[in-house]
């Protein structure tokens, strides 16, 4: 396909739009597929970018922070409104959502990314994508793991995991570490890391599969379904009876504030993420915040992208674990553009099992 892309064959592209900006809880009302076409060759004058094809598209919470308006986050609002109904892709009033993704080049004019390269990164949600800004593109090396793992294990959730655990919860071992969101993209490499470094962890969930999952695959020492547990605080002191050392946050709101009544002294608390927030109208207040104080914790929040220095030694480190077997990574995935919104809106109810990936196209 890549070989032929000189003849500048018009393609069809599905797009996916941001229609509207959302309030509450996301709905895949607030989102739409749209018809474009493309040019297999990228427009003259179009010096240093290239053309992809999208291979697959990674499903992630934060993008529901870029579907609200607000602009004063570390990464700006998609810009809502719909396709004029024109089939020319010099029609589109707005451009479509984007996520990270796995790519094959079909066209380049950059030195660094030739026709049939492998690419991830940030790409539109989308069959076909132009990217001008390469610079946070990596060309894919390792065509010995699955590509799909690039946006997952590999790619933004790996890292993410991997500096969060590391450079964060600065974990010694025998430390006792907690978990929420376990089996979630993020959660998962928490989990295997811990366990790797000698720490007892336990992790939470919300289905009995997801507990199953945790204790039989990904080896955690104890798991629990929170939406049995009508006392996240009892549950908590019955897996920790001497307290947590280390809690990786990944859903906020009440288990948050369960896990502060819980920690040691001197813990730490990586704040990942807030997905049980995310989506609400009135993000539930924190009542337990004074054990900062009492019991000294040390809690923080943080974005991969402040550790980008660290992605080869990352890179290699997790690629040896998966090579060894000493790791494995589980994967949803949804087959087709169109059904991208509904498996994105499906993070925030807790229906996949595994990092979310959208399979967009073949080779």
């Amino acid at each position: 396909m890549a070989g032929e892309a000189g003849d500048g064959v018009v393609v069809r592209n599905k797009q996916v739009l941001l229609k509207n900006f959302m309030v509450g809880s996301a709905k895949e009302s607030d989102m739409e597929l749209r018809e474009s076409t493309i040019s297999l060759k990228l427009p003259p004058g179009t010096e240093g970018a290239i053309l992809v094809k999208n291979l697959y598209l990674s499903c992630d919470p934060y993008m529901r922070g870029r579907m609200r308006e607000y602009y004063e986050s570390y990464i700006p609002p998609f810009q809502p409104g719909k396709a004029a109904s024109s089939k020319s892709s010099s029609s589109v009033t707005s451009p479509p959502i984007e996520g990270f993704g796995v790519s094959k080049v079909i066209d380049s004019t950059n030195q660094k990314f030739g026709v049939g390269d492998y690419i991830t990164g940030l790409t539109g949600w989308e069959e076909y994508s132009i990217i001008t800004r390469t610079e946070q593109l990596r060309k894919v090396e390792s065509l010995d793991i699955p590509l799909s793992y690039h946006v997952g294990l590999l790619g933004m959730p790996g890292f993410t995991a991997y500096v969060g655990f590391y450079e964060i919860c600065s974990p010694k071992k025998g430390d006792c570490v907690f978990i929420s969101a376990a089996s979630g993209a993020v959660g998962q490499l928490v989990g295997q890391l811990a366990k790797l470094h000698g720490c007892f962890v336990v992790g939470s969930a919300g289905s009995a599969d997801k507990i199953e999952l945790l204790k039989h695959k990904l080896g955690y020492d104890e798991a629990f379904n929170y939406k049995e547990e009508p006392d996240l605080v009892a549950a908590l002191k019955r897996y920790f009876p001497n307290g947590i050392d280390i809690y990786f946050d990944n859903v906020g709101g009440e288990m948050l504030d369960a896990a502060l009544v819980n920690m040691k002294v001197h813990g730490r608390i990586a704040v990942c993420g807030m997905v049980s927030q995310s989506a609400v109208s009135y993000p539930k207040g924190i009542t337990n915040l004074y054990m900062l104080v009492t019991k000294r914790l040390t809690m923080k929040g943080f974005i991969q992208s402040d550790y980008l220095h660290l992605f080869p030694q990352f890179l290699e480190a997790i690629s040896n674990l998966y090579k060894q077997g000493k790791i494995v990574y589980i994967e949803d995935m949804n087959e087709g553009l169109e059904n991208g919104p509904a498996a994105f809106i499906g993070l925030f109810s807790g229906k996949n099992i595994g990092k979310q990936v959208v399979h967009v196209a073949d080779e």
